[in-house]
């Protein structure tokens, strides 16, 4: 193995692989892609490469073909992957359930537990399977390695991450909290602590990871003991068009007042919630344009999300105990400085002071608390693809 070798990671949904060529050790992405609309009647793959951006448009009736295109613009636009010669393929895993607590190399026993897994996660692990299967016939040679969103979180205490729930509930169907996120929260957190100069082990983070989908963890010496996020991505923090935390009486309510069925339920939880339910957009600059046009429905969805991000901010630091530093994160939390400000300007009690100069101009990797802050806060871009790739190398290390 070099020094610096490469591990190609792969993140398969059921209709889209994205995919990247990452070199771990000196943080390089040597190339990226995407392909889309799998399974339609027309298709389309974007590579990223030495030589630029290459779009091409034709059918991808399935996961085979699409790891078939990935090698043929490997092939046609580089890097050349038999030159590259990746160690591993990272896949991105979002469920694991209580059985995986750490990224593992896949085998057929593996593979059968996550397709008992497809409950917990029946819109996302049918696809990472696929994705699995067809990356194991493309790369024969290559050891395969799962790496899970869930993952980061099976170090919380029980008391995090029990409900209090019938007993049958939780030991006949593992109803629990697992939280999702994890490999974002991993890397923001370590990388956090890098930015403070201070060993991860020593430092206590909330992270914010704040996008389409959004949740909350509170990291303490590179442990997760909670996060916002439960037993599916539903719970937790006011999304694009996901709730968050509800009434769980809700659905009797419903059932009995609408007659709304179990599905029906679930997809107006899942597509209709959050941001768009408040408003009418999912689409979060949208939302503060209308907002600062003075859009009384634009307003009070903004209030709801921030709102609900300081209950979990403060929650979480007393949880903690002490509180090193707050890092915001993905799409929103890193581009939209007036809802960090909304947010820390909030949060003095725990001792956060910002700096609203460095927020309004924060791009990348950007301390926005003032310097006698005694709770650091900071804009970290995530990276996961790194990290899936940082821990693929640690499990063929350790095998």
């Amino acid at each position: 193995m070099s020094d610096d070798p490469a591990v190609l990671v792969v993140n398969a949904g059921s209709s889209s692989l994205k995919y990247q060529l990452v070199r771990p050790g000196s943080a390089t992405s040597l190339a990226t892609g995407l392909v889309e609309r799998i399974g339609q009647e027309s298709g389309r793959v974007r590579h990223t490469g030495p030589d630029g951006t290459h779009t091409v448009d034709e059918a991808v009736p399935d996961h085979g073909v699409a790891f078939s295109l990935l090698q043929r613009m490997f092939t046609e636009h580089g890097p050349d992957l038999a030159e590259v010669a990746p160690v591993a393929v990272g896949h991105r895993v979002v469920h694991g359930g209580a059985r995986f607590s750490t990224s593992t190399v896949i085998d057929e026993e593996v593979v059968a537990n996550l397709q008992r897994l497809i409950p917990l996660a029946p819109l996302h692990n049918p696809g990472n399977i696929l994705g699995i299967e067809q990356a194991s016939a493309a790369f024969p040679d290559l050891p395969q390695v799962a790496v899970f969103d869930t993952a980061f979180h099976q170090t919380m205490p029980p008391a995090a991450y029990t409900y209090a729930v019938p007993r049958a509930w939780r030991e006949e169907h593992r109803v629990r909290r697992y939280g999702f996120h994890g490999t974002s929260h991993a890397y923001v957190s370590r990388r956090t602590a890098e930015l403070l100069g201070r060993p991860y082990e020593e430092v206590n983070t909330i992270v914010l990871h704040l996008g389409n989908g959004a949740s909350a963890c509170a990291v303490r010496g590179g442990r997760s003991v909670d996060t916002s996020m439960g037993l599916t991505p539903l719970e937790g923090l006011v999304m694009g068009t996901r709730p968050g935390d509800l009434d769980p009486g809700l659905a009797g309510h419903l059932t009995r007042v609408a007659g709304l069925d179990s599905d029906g339920f679930d997809s107006a939880l899942s597509q209709e919630s959050g941001l768009r339910g408040l408003c009418g957009s999912s689409d979060w600059r949208e939302v503060t344009e209308r907002r600062a046009a003075g859009d009384e429905e634009a307003a009070l969805a903004f209030d709801v999300v921030v709102h609900r991000l300081l209950r979990y901010l403060g929650g979480f630091a007393v949880v903690l105990g002490r509180l090193d530093a707050v890092a915001f994160t993905a799409g929103i939390g890193e581009n939209s400085a007036v809802l960090r400000e909304a947010v820390l300007e909030r949060a003095g009690l725990l001792g956060i002071e910002l700096d609203r100069e460095a927020n309004a101009a924060a791009r990348g990797e950007t301390r926005i608390s003032t310097p006698g802050s005694r709770v650091a806060a900071f804009v970290v871009p995530t990276d996961e693809e790194l990290e899936i790739a940082r821990q693929t190398l640690e499990v063929l290390a350790a095998r």
